[in-house]
């Protein structure tokens, strides 16, 4: 369930846009993944679709180094790939 009914989520953990960078998780829980669009395409309806994502499994905790922060990191094509490896990556790491 999400944290709040303001929040957007996908498998029911929430979703926070901010520019072209997407949080995907709670920030309560020992780990989140930050998803960082690269690059848009444009569809013929005018509509900008993510093209490049970045995808990161981050630790939550801010006594750590940013550079140790990053867990995993993977480039995926489209929004739909890349919610599905953080989905799993998120699941996993929250289930350890």
């Amino acid at each position: 369930m999400a944290d709040s009914p303001n929040f957007f989520s996908y498998k029911g953990k929430p979703l926070v846009r901010k520019g072209d960078t997407i949080y995907y998780g709670s920030m309560r829980d020992k780990y989140v993944v930050m998803l960082n669009i690269k690059s848009h395409t444009k569809t013929d309806d005018g509509l900008d679709l993510a093209d490049d994502i970045t995808v990161q499994l981050m630790h939550t905790d801010p006594t750590i180094s940013p550079l140790e922060m990053v867990v995993k990191k993977a480039d995926k094509k489209g929004l739909y790939p890349a919610l599905d490896i953080a989905s799993i990556w998120l699941t996993r790491a929250l289930e350890e």
